[in-house]
């Protein structure tokens, strides 16, 4: 069991880093020896609009809902699925798999700083050049509906954080610095994550992991120590409310 646990921190931590890269290789060759435009690649599912690196959110928007979409802020111009080499460098227009053409749309409720809809997906920034904080990164302030913990092992829900807990939260992620995962992960030992699932009031929501030890986010931000008090003692309350301690 705890062989298990560590290897599903190890490949979210390593998820993180290869987010970041924008791709994950196979190491197949499709044929030839070397070569950049040989290696069969694994895209994120990504897009690129005004500099701004979005990724999808599968997970946290499962249903999408027509009256989300606002206006057209863009669309695809290049998709690197099957046509870029592993070098690709990114530009704006660029999507992992969506088409040539696909409209990409604001959505009603956010800046489309922070989320976008394109192939009936939503993509919420991942990286901004002009962002400073969290808040600045994601139009999260004030739309945070609650917090819960998921299990470390596949993901599932194990309990929500209670409604203060939530607030304390809520009012202290927006005003982070980032400082970015590579930054973080330079500087600190490795550890096990605990997961952690925010929900948004429009009903969707995204993961965030928390290292304790180094008080960090993999959203490239290190926490207040309202926040690791809040985590680690919901956490614990939650898993032995659920006879898992």
């Amino acid at each position: 069991m705890q062989a298990m646990t560590r290897l599903a921190v190890a490949v979210l931590m390593l998820a993180a880093m290869l987010s970041a890269a924008g791709c994950v290789l196979k190491n197949t060759l499709v044929g030839g020896i070397g070569g950049d435009c040989f290696a069969e690649t694994e895209w994120v599912d990504f897009l690129m609009l005004n500099d701004i690196m979005y990724t999808s959110n599968p997970d946290g928007t499962k249903e999408v809902v027509d009256g989300w979409r606002g206006e057209k802020v863009g669309e695809v111009s290049y998709m690197l699925d099957e046509h870029a080499c592993t070098k690709h460098k990114t530009k704006n227009g660029d999507a992992a798999y969506l088409p040539i053409g696909t409209p990409i749309y604001a959505m009603n409720g956010y800046k489309p700083s922070y989320r976008v809809m394109a192939g009936g997906k939503v993509y919420e920034a991942d990286r901004n050049p002009n962002a400073k904080t969290i808040g600045d990164l994601w139009d999260i302030d004030g739309k945070i509906a609650k917090v819960s913990l998921e299990s470390g092992m596949d993901g599932s829900p194990i309990g929500d954080f209670t409604p203060e807990a939530s607030a304390i939260f809520a009012r202290d992620l927006p005003q982070l610095k980032l400082v970015g995962f590579d930054t973080i992960y330079k500087d600190n030992k490795p550890e096990y994550g605990i997961l952690l699932r925010v929900h948004l009031q429009d009903g969707t929501s995204f993961r965030m992991v928390f290292y304790e030890n180094a008080n960090s986010f993999t959203a490239g931000v290190y926490g207040t120590e309202a926040m690791k008090t809040v985590v680690v003692s919901e956490r614990t309350r939650i898993k032995k409310a659920a006879g898992l301690m």
